[in-house]
């Protein structure tokens, strides 16, 4: 990532902060008769969130290693104002709602009318290590994919033709893949063609789908009547392993999955800190087609 990258990414997080910092300590509830710190830290909030997105882009596989070794080693001119590790992991739990919150409003890509779902497991450890696993107990669950059993979480993505990711939801392992789109609040921002692959195939959903404007478009079993599709359909249904690569980009690249993690609220942090990364990349994974805005066509 260049200087010019790296200044850009701050500057948006600083002027987020900017704006959120203040509406937040105004609906932030004190607890009476505890004391609160009101010392500014050394590093400020939009210093550990770029720092967070930052280590997203680089090919390092944990947190510590890329503090200690890359930021406070050679980035001291663009970070001069460098805490302790033990102090950063503290100050990361706290801008955890700042990044959720980021991602909600300013990263997240822009609808088409053209979108694909899929669902990608992360792993929170070995599956022959359920029983032993207690940092993310009682939030993960043993579930099954393609690739076979896992513990842990499915990330549900909805991505448009650009490959920008505009809508996500984390659920339990167990979780049916078709359970997201049921919801009001994971749909209301989806319209047009929705593609998919065979496991979201169900009449009712379908159903449901199209009075909210939803086109649901999958292929079909081979033990179901074949039914009409336009050709445009077809061409588009060709094209949804793209999100394929998406899942590959945000595990192998943004590191979104690891099982390091010593707690729940470290490991949704780096979500959300990978998802915000990913958007961030100049050049995504894309359908290569081109979307003609009827409005806009004078009869």
């Amino acid at each position: 990532m260049t200087d010019t990258n790296l200044i850009e990414i701050f500057c948006i997080f600083d002027d987020f902060c900017k704006y959120f910092t203040p509406k937040l300590k105004k609906h932030t509830l004190q607890v009476p008769g505890k004391r609160h710190r009101n010392r500014a830290s050394r590093m400020s909030d939009s210093e550990i969130m770029t720092i967070l997105v930052l280590f997203h882009t680089h090919r390092f596989r944990d947190l510590k290693s890329f503090y200690l070794g890359y930021i406070c080693q050679h980035m001291r001119g663009d970070f001069p104002h460098r805490i302790s590790y033990n102090r950063f992991v503290e100050r990361q739990a706290q801008v955890a709602l700042h990044l959720l919150l980021f991602l909600q409003t300013c990263a997240l890509g822009k609808r088409s009318g053209i979108s694909i779902i899929d669902s990608t497991p992360l792993a929170s450890c070995h599956i022959k290590r359920e029983r032993q696993h207690r940092t993310i107990r009682g939030w993960a669950a043993k579930g099954k994919c393609t690739m076979g059993w896992f513990y842990g979480f499915k990330l549900h993505l909805v991505i448009n033709d650009r490959g920008e990711i505009i809508q996500w939801k984390l659920t339990p392992g167990n979780v049916d893949d078709r359970e997201p789109l049921k919801d009001k609040r994971f749909t209301e921002r989806l319209f047009g063609k929705l593609f998919a692959d065979r496991g979201y195939i169900s009449q009712n959903l379908f159903e449901m789908l199209f009075v909210d404007n939803i086109h649901l478009v999958t292929k079909i079993k081979k033990n179901m009547k074949n039914s009409l599709m336009s050709l445009y359909d077809k061409l588009l249904l060709r094209k949804r392993s793209v999100i394929e690569t998406v899942n590959d980009e945000l595990k192998n690249v943004c590191q979104i999955e690891h099982t390091r993690h010593r707690s729940f609220d470290n490991f949704a942090t780096n979500l959300i800190a990978g998802l915000i990364a990913y958007n961030l990349l100049p050049k995504k994974p894309e359908m290569n087609i081109e979307i003609i805005d009827k409005s806009r066509i004078i009869a």
